[in-house]
C-alpha cells in the first residue's frame, strides 16, 4: 500500500481518528498534511514524525482557510492526491435541547467542512486522474443513540456527500465514506469523563460492540490507508462500515 510521491490531507489529524490516519498514511510513506484548529498538538505530531509531514492550521468551515490549506497542500509537496474529511464534534443533546448554535457548530464543521475541503481539494485530483476522497461518517448513519441529533444527523448526510462526490467526479476521482464504531479518541475520553462513572460508561461501550472492546485510532487509518491504495481501486460511492459488529446482535433472552 505504499503511497510514495501521494500527498494525503487529513482534516482533524492531529488527535484521535485523525491522527490514527496520519500516521498509518505517512508509515506508508506519503507525504501527509495534517489540517487542524489544534496548532500545538498539530505542530508536535508533524515534528515527531519528520520528513514528509506538514501542520497547516485550518477551519474547515471557513472557506478561505480550507482554500489557502489546498493551495499550500500543492505548493509544498507538489500534488494533492487523497484527502480524508476527518474533522468533526460532537454535543450530546435532542432536538429540544440543542441550541442553535450548537446545531450550527456541528453542521459546519461535520458536514460543511467536508463540502468545502472537497471543493477545492478534487480541483487538483482531476489533473491526474486517481484522486480519493474519504468521509469519516459513523456507525450512527444506520444507528442513532440518544441525544446526538445533531452528530447523527451530520454523519449521515455525509454518506449522500459521498455518493454525490463519486457520481459527479468518475472515473477520475473515488470517494468512499467510512463508518466507525466507538473509538478510543481524546474525543470520547472527554465525554465519559462528563459521566458520573465513567469506567462503567466507557464497560458500556466495549459492551456495545460484538467484539466487546472499541477501535483504536490506527485500526481506522488501517481502512483508510487501504481503501485510498491500489488495492480498492473499484470501490467508490460506498459507505463502510468499520464497527466491531456494533448493532448486529439482537439482545434479549437466550435460548438453550
Amino acid at each position: 500500500m505504499s503511497f510514495e510521491n501521494k500527498t494525503i490531507v487529513i482534516t482533524g489529524g492531529a488527535q484521535g481518528i485523525g491522527e490514527g490516519c496520519t500516521r498509518i498514511f505517512h508509515r506508508e510513506k506519503g507525504n501527509v498534511v495534517i489540517l487542524d484548529v489544534d496548532e500545538p498538538a498539530g505542530t508536535q505530531l508533524s515534528k515527531n514524525l519528520g520528513d514528509r509531514a506538514l501542520f497547516i492550521k485550518c477551519d474547515v468551515s471557513k472557506e478561505v482557510e480550507v482554500k489557502s490549506a489546498m493551495e499550500q497542500t500543492v505548493s509544498h509537496f507538489g500534488s494533492l492526491d487523497v484527502l480524508v474529511n476527518n474533522a468533526g464534534f460532537l454535543r450530546y443533546a435532542s432536538v429540544t435541547e440543542l441550541s442553535e448554535m450548537e446545531w450550527d457548530l456541528i453542521m459546519n464543521v461535520n458536514l460543511k467542512g467536508s463540502f468545502l475541503c472537497a471543493k477545492h481539494a478534487i480541483p487538483h485530483m482531476m489533473e491526474k486522474g486517481d484522486g480519493v476522497v474519504i468521509n469519516m461518517s459513523s456507525a450512527q448513519a444506520f444507528l442513532a443513540q440518544e441525544k446526538v441529533a445533531a452528530y447523527c444527523t451530520s454523519k449521515t448526510a455525509m454518506l449522500g456527500l459521498t455518493r454525490s462526490i463519486a457520481v459527479d467526479y468518475a472515473p477520475q476521482v473515488r470517494c468512499v465514506a467510512i463508518c466507525p464504531g466507538t473509538v478510543d479518541t481524546p474525543l470520547n475520553r472527554k465525554a465519559f469523563q462528563m459521566s458520573p462513572d465513567p469506567e462503567a460508561v466507557l464497560q458500556e461501550c466495549k459492551d456495545m460492540h460484538v467484539l466487546k472492546r472499541i477501535a483504536q485510532p490506527d485500526e481506522i487509518g488501517e481502512m483508510a490507508a487501504f481503501i485510498a491504495s491500489g488495492k480498492a481501486p473499484f470501490i467508490t460511492g460506498q459507505a463502510i462500515r468499520i464497527d466491531g459488529g456494533l448493532g448486529i446482535k439482537v439482545e434479549g433472552s437466550k435460548k438453550e
